[in-house]
């Protein structure tokens, strides 16, 4: 899996090198519906994907689900039946599409590993998964990270210039405040932004209190579910929430492949749930919409959950 994600992030950063944003951000397809805006971008990880998966297909069928394929599943060798897969791949090729194709800020490559329990299986399934840097083209640097259940994370840097790849400690944030932290309630696309902010500031105000000239707290709007999980597990975010499906029906939101490398954040010590506090969990497709709520540690947790789920409640939204 660690060589199909090197892979995909040489195919892609190729193709950034030789081609214009504008022809990486053309749309590729769009159903209007289900589903997120393929663009030209995506079409190369896809393509890297699939090749890369044949040959270890060939020793073991699979069954894979992502974004793009026809219908959002494929089953590898061509000609195998869905039954006949011990594995079931949850993956999007490129997660932070829009940031990457204009090379403003890194993508991540997403996997996730479950027993194949046919349309029954779900996130909490997953056993193993994997999520890969793309860099930015200016960058030479670009961290991979992976875990199975039960094992802790496993993280490497890979330079790109030295072709070297070495070991790197992650670690979420001890802090107790969200006070002169980054803690982010999402709402990086156009829809109830007046909602999901005035939450923000609810949940802000009654956490930290108000200085004159000061900023309590920081956000980072990282357009990547892959991207947000990383800054908790890294340290720099202490607190993240995605409400979107509770406030715009019908927008577009986090998806179950957004979130299919959550078991590493879990297995780094993010604790990951729904806004009501119960574990994340979805079904194992590229369509259902997901609500989610990191925390990097257990006593922010007790001290951001409360306030979360009254500011909601008092929305009509819990």
């Amino acid at each position: 899996m660690l060589a199909l994600h090197d892979r995909i992030r040489a195919s892609v950063m190729d193709a950034c090198a030789r081609q214009a944003s504008e022809q990486l951000a053309t749309v590729a397809a769009d159903d209007g519906e289900a589903g997120d805006t393929i663009y030209a971008i995506d079409r190369v990880s896809e393509e890297a994907l699939v090749q890369g998966l044949a040959e270890p297909a060939r020793k073991e069928p699979l069954c894979i689900v992502a974004e793009g394929l026809p219908d959002n599943a494929l089953v590898l060798p061509r000609g195998a039946r869905e039954d006949d897969c011990r594995w079931r791949l949850l993956i999007d090729p490129i997660d932070g599409t829009r940031g990457l194709m204009y090379q403003k800020r890194s993508a991540w490559i997403l996997t996730g590993v479950a027993p194949n329990r046919g349309a029954g299986t779900r996130l909490r399934d997953i056993v193993l998964a994997v999520q890969t840097e793309i860099p930015l083209l200016k960058q030479h640097l670009s961290d991979q990270l992976w875990a199975l259940r039960g094992t802790g994370m496993t993280a490497r840097r890979f330079d790109r210039l030295a072709g070297t790849k070495t070991p790197l400690t992650l670690r979420p944030s001890r802090a107790d405040t969200i006070a002169h932290g980054f803690a982010t309630v999402v709402r990086f696309f156009p829809g109830a932004r007046d909602v999901l902010a005035a939450i923000d500031d609810e949940i802000v105000e009654t956490l930290v209190a108000p200085a004159p000239g000061k900023a309590a707290c920081f956000e980072d709007q990282y357009a990547s579910t892959g991207g947000e999980l990383y800054e908790l597990m890294a340290g720099h975010d202490r607190w993240i929430a995605d409400l979107r499906p509770l406030v715009r029906k019908g927008g577009l939101c986090c998806h179950p492949y957004d979130l299919c490398t959550s078991l590493i954040a879990e297995e780094a010590g993010v604790i990951l749930t729904d806004p009501a506090g119960a574990p994340v969990d979805a079904p194992f497709d590229v369509t259902s919409d997901v609500a989610w709520v990191g925390y990097a540690n257990a006593r922010l947790r007790t001290a951001i959950e409360p306030v979360l789920q009254g500011a909601l409640g008092r929305r009509g939204l819990l």
